[in-house]
Order: structure tokens, then C-alpha cells, then sequence
């Protein structure tokens, strides 16, 4: 059994099968000897009954009991009768129990060895099996009656069991032949089991299985990138704890389908493959995360779909602050280049000799970038979103077009508290209003109010405007406008959108001589304006 244990997978589904099919058959195959013994017993005993009773009813038999001497005249017959049915032995005794007959001579007039008080009390037949001086037999017993109807005797009639398991033993060779073909037939179906079982678990061993599971929950719950697969049918087969994290998910969502699950529809459309691709960005609650959708197939033949997790929050954010630093260096630079142009022309005019063409010069430039700072500082008082202005000030005369504050702008310093959200709103709505203006030239106008319920933001542009078919989906993730698109675009209104929707805010967009995208950014609680 030991060794059995130790075996291959495909030897101990073997010998556990033949050790089924062996019990199977031989259970069966003594449950068919035990019923074949019962039958010829029964079929025995019925004959030797009905052998009995005709020899008691024989009326030469009932007259022999008058006889002086009647084994003279019974046993003759019942030696005929026993040559003529086949039986082993015909028995007759009279109501004293002695035998007049038997196919032993020497035990005629002698008691009969098993007791017959009961069928010569109640007159009644009887059939069993019990063991006389022969041996051991199935018997059938009758009663004899005068002409009265008294019992004045009776005949017993029986077969050797000898007899009935020779007759046994001839009836098991069909069944041995049986049993040796249901064996063989047993023996290739649990090869033939084995092999395939072999087949599908690749020849792996159970411990090999179990070790390849165990890595396998390792490794998937182990990644911190999201795991998540699908069925052909699209229902998630397997959800691993990165992407449970990342999609706010549970285990209980293991079985059911994307379409039932808490997923936007940009979420959805990836999962399915409506939007195909490589690094499809997706924006999901407060995450920005990047699905890649890759098909499996096993033994060749497609099985689902493996979709992997990759969380780029992170480095969006450090994206959105590197933009925004670009941005300050843009202006830097063309501060720089404006300054190095002026410098030239004031040394122009000192080699000239035209000294106070040169001051008045110097004057009114220092002047006029003084007034445009202490202007905006004026209306934007938080530094940061000044700051944030002066730099898109400045990108934008790089780019040959002109940012102006409206003359509502009104933020007090301190307004805004963390003014993160507000500079990613305000950020993203000026540089979606450059690039609308992109190589055309043009006016920005920003107006950005600190009020009771939160920042208001409006920023307008003299491009070309919105389609009003397109008004809702410039805000959609992925939407863009931009011929390049290079890289995961169209994040910049996704995001102003997500962060006024989480505040209780909107964004919204119309047409007034090119487009204008209005927003209300609520202020958090601990923000509020009195």
C-alpha cells in the first residue's frame, strides 16, 4: 500500500480504479453464487416435495401399511422412485418414526435420525435442509394418510448438497468468463482514465500541482500590479489583491460579470475590449490607472482574457507638477529672451550716445512688467495661483497669443486654503484654451472669483470653439483635439472634472465667440469662506 502511495498520479488512479472494479465485480459476482445457491436449493427442495407427495399419495403405498411386513413392499418402490427422479434418497417411515425404506438396507426399521413429529402432528409438507445419515441435503417431506385422511406415515425425498453445488460448479464457468471480461474491460477504462487524467494535468504529480498553486497565489497576490481575468463570456475568473484595492472590488465579485460591476463606462469598454490597445489610461475614482488587455489561450484555443493594473496616480501628479514647472521655466525663458532683446537695444542706444532715449527706455519697461506683476497680484492675491498666472502669462506670449484677467478676478489671500485643486483647475483650463489657440495667435481671458460656495473659474478663448455634439465629451477620458496624439492625452478636462465632481462641483462649456469652460470648485469644509 506504501508503495502505492508513493506512485505516480497515473499508477495510483490505476490501482484505485482495478481496486474498485475488483471489489465491484466480486461483490457482484458472490452476491450471483449466493442467489444461484438459494435458487437450486429452492428448485431442489420444491421437487423433492413434489416427489414426496406423489409417492404418499400412491395407493399401493397406503395399502403397504397393512402390511405384515411392509419395507418388503416399500422399499422396492422407493428405490424405483429414487432411480427414476434422480433424487439422492426417498425416505418412508411410519408414524412411529420407523423407516420401512431407505437406500441403506441396514437402517431400515430403525428411527429416523432428524426428528418428524411435526408433520406427522399437524399433517402439514415441509421442506429445508438438514443433515441425516447421508450427509447434508435439501429435503422435501409429505405426509401419508389412510383412506380416513389419518397420518399413518410419511416420505421423505432429498438431494445431496453435493448434488446441487455440482450443479453449481457448472453454472460458474459463464460467470468466471463474465468476470475475467468485465476485469479486462475494467483494467483498459482505467488506463485509458489514467492517461487522460495524466493528459490534462500535463504528467504533473499532485505534489507538483499543489507547489505550482501555492506559487501561483504567491506570485499573483504578491505583484503590486492588479491581476484580473476574464471568460470569454466576460465574467472575472480571477481578481488579485492589487486589483482588488485598485478597482474597490472584493472577492465576492470573482464569478460575476464586468457589466454588473461598479465600473465607469470607459472601465468597461477597456475590459471588454471595445477600446483595444496597449497602456489604455483610465481614470477610476481618485486613481489613474493603466489596463493592459492581453488574450489567453490554452492548448490553442482562446480561454479569456488577462487584463493587468498598473496605478500611475502618482506619477500623473509628479506629471502635472513637472508640467507646471516647464511652464515656469517656459516663462523664465521667454522672460530671458525678452530681457536679452531689450538689453540690446539699450546698449544700441549707449553706443548711439543717446543716453536719455536709453533711461526713458529702461523706465518704462521696468514700469510696465512692474504694473502687469502688481496687477495680477492685485486681483490674485494667493501666491500660488498668481504665480501659476504670470507663468501661463508669459507661455502664452511665447506662443504668439495674449492671457488677460477679467475684470471680475477677485481671490483673497488665503481663499483658497490647499490650493492644489484650484491650480489644477485653473491650470488645466488655461492650457486647453493655448492649445485651442495653437499656432493661430489669439486672446485668453481668465476669471477666477473666491465666493461663498467655492471658486468660480471661467476661462474663454477666441479659437474656433466646441461642437455642440462634443459639449459632454470633452470632458470624457481620452478625448482630445490635438492632431499628435502621442502618449495617454486628453487627461487634462477628465481631470478638472473629477476634482470639481468630488468637491460637489461642475465644469461646463459654450460657445461666445470661441469656447468658454465655466467651473464651480467647492470649498473642502475646513476651507469654507465665513
Amino acid at each position: 500500500m506504501r508503495r502505492i502511495l508513493n506512485a505516480s498520479l497515473g499508477t495510483q488512479l490505476f490501482a484505485l480504479q482495478m481496486i474498485i472494479v475488483l471489489l465491484a465485480v466480486g461483490s457482484t459476482a458472490g452476491v450471483w453464487v449466493e442467489h444461484t445457491r438459494d435458487q437450486l436449493d429452492r428448485q431442489h427442495q420444491q421437487r423433492a416435495l413434489a416427489i414426496a407427495e406423489s409417492v404418499a399419495g400412491l395407493p399401493r403405498v397406503r395399502e403397504a401399511f397393512a402390511h405384515p411386513r411392509p419395507e418388503r413392499v416399500l422399499q422396492p418402490i422407493a428405490t424405483g422412485v429414487q432411480a427414476a427422479t434422480g433424487a439422492d434418497y426417498v425416505v418412508i417411515a411410519n408414524r412411529d418414526q420407523i423407516r420401512y425404506a431407505h437406500p441403506n438396507p441396514a437402517l431400515i426399521g430403525k428411527r429416523l435420525s432428524t426428528d418428524a413429529s411435526e408433520i406427522l402432528t399437524t399433517g402439514r409438507a415441509w421442506t429445508g435442509t438438514q443433515t441425516g445419515t447421508l450427509g447434508r441435503s435439501v429435503r422435501g417431506k409429505a405426509p401419508i394418510r389412510d383412506a380416513a385422511g389419518g397420518v399413518i406415515g410419511l416420505v421423505s425425498v432429498g438431494v445431496l448438497e453435493e448434488t446441487v453445488a455440482g450443479q453449481l460448479d457448472a453454472a460458474l464457468p459463464p460467470l468466471l468468463w463474465t468476470v475475467l471480461a468485465v476485469l479486462v474491460a475494467g483494467s483498459a477504462g482505467a488506463a485509458l482514465i489514467s492517461r487522460r487524467v495524466r493528459r490534462q494535468t500535463f504528467g504533473l504529480e499532485p505534489r507538483e500541482i499543489a507547489a505550482l498553486l501555492e506559487q501561483r497565489e504567491g506570485v499573483l497576490h504578491g505583484v503590486k500590479e492588479g491581476v484580473l481575468a476574464l471568460d470569454l463570456q466576460g465574467r472575472v475568473t480571477l481578481l488579485n489583491d492589487a486589483a482588488r484595492e485598485l478597482l474597490g472590488l472584493s472577492g465576492r465579485d470573482v464569478g460575476r460579470s464586468i457589466a454588473e460591476m461598479p465600473l465607469s463606462d470607459r472601465m468597461r469598454d477597456v475590459l471588454a475590449g471595445d477600446d483595444p490597445g496597449d497602456d489604455r489610461v483610465v481614470l477610476h475614482h481618485d486613481r489613474v490607472l493603466v489596463l493592459n488587455r492581453m488574450p489567453v489561450a490554452v492548448r490553442e484555443q482562446r480561454s479569456g482574457w488577462v487584463v493587468t493594473l498598473r496605478d500611475r496616480t502618482e506619477l500623473v501628479r509628479l506629471a502635472r507638477d513637472l508640467d507646471q514647472a516647464s511652464s515656469t521655466t517656459d516663462a523664465l525663458r521667454a522672460q530671458a529672451h525678452e530681457f536679452a532683446n531689450r538689453m540690446h537695444t539699450v546698449v544700441g542706444l549707449l553706443e548711439l550716445g543717446e543716453y536719455e532715449t536709453a533711461i526713458s527706455y529702461i523706465t518704462q519697461t521696468t514700469e510696465d512688467y512692474g504694473d502687469h506683476s502688481a496687477g495680477v497680484r492685485e486681483r490674485i492675491a494667493d501666491p500660488t495661483l498668481a504665480a501659476l498666472l504670470l507663468a501661463k502669462s508669459a507661455e502664452a506670449a511665447e506662443r504668439g497669443a495674449s492671457l488677460v484677467l477679467a475684470d471680475d478676478c477677485r481671490v483673497e489671500d488665503g481663499a483658497l486654503g490647499d490650493p492644489q485643486d484650484a491650480v489644477l483647475v485653473v491650470g488645466n483650463l488655461v492650457a486647453n484654451a493655448l492649445d485651442a489657440l495653437e499656432d493661430t495667435g489669439g486672446t485668453v481671458e481668465v476669471s477666477v472669483r473666491a465666493e461663498k460656495d467655492g471658486l468660480h473659474v471661467r476661462v474663454g478663448d477666441s479659437g474656433p470653439g466646441i461642437s455642440p455634439g462634443l459639449a459632454e465629451e470633452v470632458f470624457r477620458q481620452g478625448f482630445t483635439t490635438k492632431v499628435a496624439n502621442s502618449g495617454p492625452r486628453g487627461l487634462g478636462l477628465a481631470l478638472t472634472r473629477q476634482a470639481c465632481l468630488r468637491r460637489g462641483g461642475w465644469v461646463r462649456v459654450h460657445n461666445a465667440g470661441g469656447a468658454v469652460f465655466t467651473a464651480l470648485l467647492p470649498h473642502r469644509e475646513r476651507e469654507e469662506i465665513p
